[in-house]
C-alpha cells in the first residue's frame, strides 16, 4: 500500500495565481530534493476543515506519494519546513495531513513546529513500518 500525504498551501489574502505560483514552487522543490516517488497538484473543490482560507481558490493542494516506506517522511517535513523559513514576515500556511491526521507547520513558534513534527514522524513511522 502507497503512502500518500496531502499538502495544502493558503495564503490569506493572496491572489489565486499567487497561490498557484506558490504551489508550483513547492511541488518543484519536493521533485528537486527526491523526497517522494510523485509529486502532483490536486484540484480542490471545497475548503478543507479547518482553513483559515475564506476563499477557496487560495487553496493550493499537492499529492505526494512516498512509496510503502515512511522513511521519506521527515525529508518532505524538512522540504516543507525549509521552504517557509525562506519567507519574510508574511508566509503562507501549510498543512500536511497522512492518514487523516493533520499537521500544521506555520502557525507556531519553530520550537513548537519541531516538537509537533518529532510528535508526528513518531506516530506514523511506527505505522508505516
Amino acid at each position: 500500500m502507497e503512502n500518500q500525504v496531502l499538502i495544502r498551501l493558503c495564503d490569506e489574502g493572496a491572489e489565486p495565481e499567487r497561490v498557484e505560483q506558490l504551489t508550483g514552487y513547492l511541488r518543484q522543490e519536493l521533485l528537486s530534493a527526491g523526497v517522494a516517488d510523485d509529486v502532483r497538484a490536486v484540484p480542490v473543490e471545497e475548503t478543507p476543515p479547518g482553513a483559515r482560507c475564506v476563499d477557496v481558490a487560495l487553496v493550493g493542494s499537492l499529492l505526494l506519494g512516498l512509496g510503502t516506506s515512511l522513511t521519506g517522511l521527515s525529508q518532505v517535513v524538512g522540504v516543507l519546513r525549509d521552504w517557509l523559513g525562506r519567507f519574510g514576515g508574511t508566509r503562507p500556511s501549510l498543512t500536511l495531513t497522512l492518514d487523516g491526521d493533520t499537521l500544521e507547520l506555520s502557525a507556531a513558534t519553530d520550537e513548537q513546529v519541531a516538537e509537533a513534527v518529532k510528535i508526528f514522524l513518531a506516530k506514523h513511522s511506527a505505522v508505516g513500518t
